[in-house]
C-alpha cells in the first residue's frame, strides 16, 4: 500500500485532479458561472416600481464599494428570460434572432442602488407603505482583498502544481533530482568486501594489481622515488572471465570507496549529459581520494572516434573527449585509478589506450586445469559435495570454460540433488549437470522411430571410432544419443591437456572426427541425413581459419586474409581470384578428412557395431565403457537403468524424479555401477 501511495503523490495525473478540485471549490464558494442562476440581477428603476407595485416580499440593503446592494425575495416567482450564449443567433421564418433563449422562473433578485440620503428614503418610505420586511447589513469590507484572492489564488494554485508536475517529470528523465540533476553522475561510493583470496584461476593477473592495491595503501612508497602509478588499468578478455570480480578484488584490498558504473550510464538522451555525468564522477573521486573508478564495458563510449553522425560530433564522442581530458589532462587525477572491463579492446579509440591514460592492459583470458580446479574449490565452498565428485577430474573435462561456465556448473548440480531431495552433490549430480550446460536438458519424451534412433547411433559411433583412432589430440569423453537441445545425440571429446596452440595435423583430426558421423550413415545405410549440418559448419570453420588465418596452404601461403575481429559485413580485402582459392582450399581440407574418416570406420566395421548396438540399448556410453567396446566389444558392467520422464506437471514430474531417485541410491547402496547419470 505504501508503493502504491508514493506512485499516486508521483503521479502528473494527480496534480491535474487536485488543480480541477481546488477551481471548483472556489468557483463554488465564490459563486462564479452558476452560482446566481436562480437570482434576478434588475435595474434600481425596476426595484422602485416593484416595490411600489407592492411584489417585494422583504429585502436587505448592504453598503458595498460606493453602492448599496440590494437584495430580496418577491411574494410569487417572476418569470425571467435567460440566453445560454448572447452572441449566437438562429434563422428564422421571421428572421434573424438570438439562440438558445429561455425562460424560468425566480423569487430571488439583486440591484445596486446610489448612496444617497434622498433614494434611501424613497425606498424606505416604499417598504413602510407596502409593509414589505427592510433589513440593514454589515458594510462588506473585505471586497478588495476577496477579489484580489479571488483572481490570484487560482494563478498561485496553478504554478505550484505545474511545477511539481515539471519536478515530477524532470526527475524520471533524469532520476533523482530531476532535470537539474541529470547531469550529476548516480555513482556512488561502496566498499567491496570482496577480497583476492576469492579469485581463484587468475594468479598473474592479481599480481599485476598488487602495485595498484600497495600504491592506495601507501602512495608515499612509491611518489619518494618518483615513481607514478598507473593512471588507468584496462582488463580485456571473453566474458565471463572475472574481469568485475578482479576490480572488486582491487577496491576491497585497498579499502578505499569503489565507484562502479556501466559505460551506457554515462550516455542520455539529452545532449551533454555524457561529459557532466563524466566531470561530476571525477569530481567526487577526487573529493574521497584514494578511490577507485571502475567502467564496465567502456565500448560504449570509448569506441574509435570519427564513426558518428553529424561530421563526428555526436554525444558518445562528447562523453569520450570528457573521459579522455580527466584521466590524463592539465587538473590531473592524483590518487584516483580507473579500471575498465571490455572483450572488445580491438574497438577502443587509441588515444584512450595511450601511455598516460590506461596505462597497464591486463588480458584476463580462459583458466587452464589448474586455474579451473581452484575455481571449482572457491565455488563449491557453500555447496555439500559428495565424496566420489573430484574437482580435479572436473576441471579436466571442462576445457574452455571460463569463471560464470564453473560457477553455474556447480549450481546446476545443486539444483539437480535439490530435485532429488539429496543431501550432498553426487559425480552423477555434477556429470549431468554438465550435459546440461554444454547441450542442455534431455528431452527423453521426444518421440524418435527405430530407424532413426539407429541413425543416430550409428552417426554418433562414427564420431567415436575415429576419435579413438586419431587420439593424439582429443580423447572420447563421452557419447550418447539422448536428444538434448536441438541435438539429437553428440559426442564429448576433450583435448588431452590445455593447449594453446593447435598444429596443421590437431586441425586435420579434427576436420575427420566431425566428418565421421557422415561417413558412418553412407557406409551402413548409404545414405546421408541432415544430422550431419552442424558438424559440417565446425569443420568448415575450422578449415577456412587454416586457409584464411593459420597459412597452413601452399596455394595460398603464408598471409593472412580474414580477421576474426573485423566486422562480418565489410567487403573482402581480397581479390575474387584469391577468394576462389579460399573456397578450393577449404573444400580440400573437408574432403580429405571426408575421405580419412570413411578409411577408419571401414576397417574398423567390427568395433563400429559394437559401440552402435551399445548406444542403442544403454544410450550413453562413458569413457571407459568406450575403450572396453574398443579393445574387447564387450561392456565391462550391465546395467539397465531406465530413464527419468519429465511431465508436463510439477507435481508428476517430483513424484517420477523422486521414485526413479530412490531406484537410483539402492543401486549405490548394493554397489551396482551406474554409468548413465541420470537425474
Amino acid at each position: 500500500m505504501k508503493n502504491n501511495k508514493n506512485r499516486l503523490f508521483k503521479s502528473s495525473l494527480f496534480y491535474i485532479i487536485v488543480f480541477v478540485l481546488a477551481m471548483g471549490v472556489i468557483l463554488f464558494a465564490t459563486g462564479g458561472a452558476g452560482g446566481n442562476s436562480q437570482s434576478q440581477k434588475i435595474q434600481s428603476s425596476q426595484f422602485t416600481k416593484d416595490l411600489k407595485s407592492n411584489k417585494i416580499k422583504n429585502f436587505g440593503i448592504q453598503s458595498s464599494d460606493g453602492v448599496y446592494k440590494v437584495t430580496g425575495e418577491y411574494r410569487t416567482p417572476q418569470t425571467v428570460k435567460q440566453s445560454s450564449d448572447g452572441m449566437s443567433f438562429k434563422v428564422g421564418p421571421k428572421g434573424i434572432s438570438k439562440a438558445g433563449s429561455s425562460t424560468t422562473k425566480t423569487k430571488q433578485f439583486t440591484t445596486n442602488v446610489l448612496k444617497s440620503d434622498s433614494s434611501v428614503k424613497s425606498i424606505s418610505d416604499l417598504a413602510k407603505k407596502n409593509n414589505v420586511s427592510m433589513n440593514a447589513k454589515p458594510t462588506q469590507s473585505n471586497g478588495f482583498w476577496l477579489n484580489l484572492i479571488i483572481s490570484v489564488l487560482p494563478l498561485l494554485i496553478f504554478i505550484y502544481l505545474f511545477y511539481m508536475m515539471m519536478k515530477q517529470a524532470g526527475g524520471g528523465a533524469g532520476g533523482p533530482g530531476g532535470v537539474m540533476k541529470v547531469g550529476k553522475s548516480q555513482a556512488k561510493p561502496v566498499k567491496s568486501k570482496v577480497r583476492f583470496k576469492d579469485v581463484a584461476g587468475e594468479d598473474e593477473e592479481k599480481q599485476e594489481l598488487v602495485e595498484v592495491v600497495e600504491f592506495l595503501k601507501d602512495p608515499k612508497k612509491f611518489t619518494s622515488l618518483g615513481a607514478v602509478i598507473p593512471k588507468g588499468v584496462l582488463l580485456e578478455g571473453p566474458p565471463g572471465t572475472g574481469k568485475t570480480l578482479l576490480a572488486k578484488a582491487v577496491a576491497g584490498e585497498a579499502n578505499v570507496p569503489f565507484y562502479s558504473l556501466s559505460g551506457s550510464d554515462f550516455v542520455e538522451m539529452f545532449v551533454g549529459v555524457g561529459a557532466s555525468r563524466v566531470r561530476d564522477l571525477f569530481a567526487n573521486a577526487k573529493k574521497n581520494a584514494p578511490a577507485i573508478i571502475f567502467i564496465d564495458e567502456i565500448d560504449a563510449v570509448g569506441r574509435r572516434r570519427g564513426a558518428g553522425m553529424g561530421g563526428g560530433h555526436d554525444e558518445r564522442e562528447q562523453t569520450l573527449n570528457q573521459l579522455l581530458v580527466e584521466m590524463d589532462g592539465f587538473s590531473g587525477n592524483e590518487g584516483v585509478i580507473v579500471i575498465a572491463a571490455t572483450n572488445r579492446a580491438d574497438v577502443l579509440d587509441p588515444a584512450l589506450t595511450r601511455p598516460g591514460r590506461f596505462d597497464r592492459k591486463i588480458l584476463v583470458g580462459q583458466p587452464d586445469v589448474r586455474g579451473r580446479e581452484a575455481i571449482l574449490k572457491v565455488h563449491s565452498k557453500d555447496k555439500p559435495m559428495g565424496p566420489d565428485v573430484d574437482l580435479k577430474e572436473i576441471a579436466k573435462q571442462t576445457p574452455g570454460f571460463v569463471g560464470a561456465d564453473l560457477a553455474n556448473l556447480l549450481n546446476e548440480g545443486a539444483l539437480l540433488a535439490a530435485r532429488r531431495n539429496s543431501k550432498v552433490i553426487t559425480a552423477a549430480d555434477m556429470d549431468e549437470a554438465e550435459d546440461r550446460v554444454i547441450a542442455g536438458p534431455a528431452k527423453r519424451n521426444r518421440v524418435i522411430s527405430q530407424h532413426e534412433r539407429e541413425v543416430v547411433a550409428n552417426h554418433e559411433a562414427g564420431h567415436t571410432i575415429v576419435g579413438l583412432v586419431l587420439n593424439d589430440a582429443r580423447v572420447v569423453h563421452k557419447v550418447t544419443i539422448v536428444p538434448r537441445g536441438r541435438a539429437g545425440g553428440y559426442a564429448i571429446m576433450l583435448p588431452k591437456e590445455d593447449q594453446q596452440l593447435m598444429s596443421k595435423k590437431d586441425a586435420m583430426e579434427q576436420i575427420a572426427g566431425m566428418m565421421g558421423g557422415r561417413s558412418a550413415e553412407e557406409i551402413v545405410f548409404h545414405s546421408e541425413s541432415s544430422g550431419a549440418s552442424n558438424d559440417f559448419q565446425q569443420a568448415t570453420q575450422i578449415a577456412r581459419a587454416m586457409v584464411t588465418q593459420y597459412g597452413m596452404t601452399d596455394k595460398l601461403g603464408t598471409v593472412t586474409l580474414e580477421d576474426p575481429n573485423a566486422d562480418p559485413y565489410a567487403a573482402p580485402k581480397y581479390s575474387q581470384d584469391t577468394a576462389a582459392k579460399i573456397d578450393e582450399e577449404v573444400k580440400r581440407f573437408t574432403n580429405e578428412g571426408h575421405r580419412e574418416a570413411r578409411e577408419i570406420i571401414e576397417s574398423h566395421r567390427e568395433q563400429h557395431k559394437a559401440i552402435a548396438d551399445a548406444l542403442l540399448k544403454y544410450e550413453t556410453l562413458d569413457e571407459k565403457e568406450i575403450l572396453s567396446l574398443y579393445k574387447t566389444g564387450k561392456m565391462p558392467a550391465k546395467t539397465d537403468e531406465s530413464p527419468v520422464n519429465e511431465q508436463e506437471t510439477f507435481s508428476e514430474a517430483k513424484k517420477i524424479i523422486d521414485a526413479k531417485e530412490n531406484e537410483h541410491e539402492k543401486k549405490l547402496e548394493n554397489e551396482i555401477k551406474h554409468h548413465d547419470y541420470e537425474d
